[in-house]
């Protein structure tokens, strides 16, 4: 880049600098706009060349995927007390206890461990191995509407 010959060097001390009249090169109207102006007009082979990945998306935004909260009876069972004191649980008439995990959002119910009460449970939703084991203990598994 040979910066002796640049066009702006020939045409300093013109008055003009090769614009014609002097009033004719005031404003922004001289070139086509200030900044980005014009960018999708007459500016665009501008933009072509020298800032192809201005317009447009770029990028990928995967889809949102529900969370679902996994709980396994035997967690369930050991921290019942904890539960009572939050509120989540309480014991009913009949001597079973009221598991209501609505409250967490989506939980689904899972059969892995031990039970040893008869729990009524509310939750999103149950896999059959775990609706089955609380109904032989004497509880029962309830989706809400």
């Amino acid at each position: 880049m040979a910066h002796k010959h640049r066009k702006i060097r020939k045409k300093r001390g013109s008055r003009t600098c090769g614009r014609g009249s002097h009033k004719k090169a005031r404003g922004a109207g001289n070139r086509g706009g200030r900044g980005m102006a014009g960018t999708h007009k007459g500016k665009w082979t501008w933009v072509i060349k020298y800032a192809p990945d201005h317009f447009g998306r770029r990028g990928f935004k995967p889809p949102r995927e529900r969370e679902v909260v996994t709980l396994n009876l035997g967690e369930i069972e050991e921290n019942l007390e904890r539960l009572m004191a939050e509120g989540a649980a309480k014991e009913l008439e009949d001597g079973r206890v009221e598991v209501d995990l609505t409250g967490m959002g989506e939980v689904k119910v899972l059969a892995e461990g031990r039970l040893t009460k008869a729990l009524v449970v509310r939750a999103s939703s149950f896999s059959a191995r775990a609706a089955e084991k609380l109904a032989e203990a004497g509880g029962e598994a309830v989706v809400p509407e």
